[in-house]
């Protein structure tokens, strides 16, 4: 098994509780090699560094996991980041760093394994999304367009390889105690939405994870709420986006920020 963005948040909750499980072989890919080889070290697996934004990164983490461990049976595309918040005006190069991590790292990692699995007629690939991308996040047009497609891309390949032996899940968490909810919690609007909900814990979503894993369930929503919210945006999506609008104008008010 190998989890990417390994080291800290809901990456070392899931080695930890997938470890538990008693996992074959772990691997901890993460760029932060440091605290990803003290938690391999911890589980008995091992470390691995990756820059998820390089497809020469992921797929050469692939391999060395692979010479390591035998075939990756459970690859879980876990690394994201967060981008900015905003919208069109964030820059360039800001959107192509968030699009490479939070998307093409899972084009690139299903790329390299799935000849393998499908040879094999098994395997599993878990990508994890967020709930923006299945409903949005208010302040920051990048992370929501990243998480939408990246869910895109997990519901495509689950309709394309299933038949052939490949599992899929999306993971779609709404708030997780994790310094990058602290820091989006630091935006006004960001945190009027996050804080409609209930803040969880990375190890409530490494459970909801194994449980999504042993159902072979697509869509893996640490918050349940999550599935309520899409069938309303879904069947009501006018009264959804005046709600969202509602949403941003009284959290810029509370702040002293300006309509839009």
């Amino acid at each position: 098994m190998v989890v990417t963005g390994g080291a800290g948040g809901i990456g070392s909750a899931l080695v930890r509780r997938i470890d538990a499980e008693g996992a074959r072989a772990v691997v901890v890919a993460d760029r932060e090699i440091e605290p990803a080889r003290a938690l391999a070290a911890e589980v008995g697996g091992l470390a691995i560094e990756l820059d998820a934004s390089q497809p020469a990164s992921v797929s050469g983490l692939i391999e060395q996991a692979t010479e390591a461990s035998g075939p990756i049976d459970i690859f879980i595309s876990n690394a994201g980041v967060p981008g900015a918040s905003g919208g069109p005006e964030v820059a360039d190069e800001i959107w192509e760093d968030c699009w490479r991590v939070n998307v093409m790292a899972h084009v690139w990692a299903a790329r390299e394994l799935l000849p393998q699995m499908i040879e094999r007629g098994e395997g599993y690939l878990i990508n994890t999304a967020s709930a923006a991308g299945l409903l949005t996040q208010v302040s920051s047009l990048i992370y929501s367009v990243t998480k939408h497609a990246a869910v895109a891309l997990a519901e495509w390949l689950a309709i394309e390889y299933r038949d052939r032996g490949v599992r899929v899940s999306c993971i779609c968490p709404q708030g997780v105690r994790t310094a990058m909810l602290e820091l989006a919690l630091q935006e006004p609007v960001a945190a009027a939405a996050l804080n409609t909900g209930e803040l969880i814990e990375p190890d409530a979503v490494a459970e909801a994870v194994v449980a999504g894993i042993e159902e072979e369930r697509f869509l893996i929503l640490p918050h349940p709420e999550v599935a309520r919210y899409m069938a309303f945006r879904g069947a009501e999506p006018e009264r959804w986006l005046e709600g969202m609008r509602r949403l941003v104008r009284g959290a810029r008010s509370d702040a002293g920020a300006p309509p839009g």
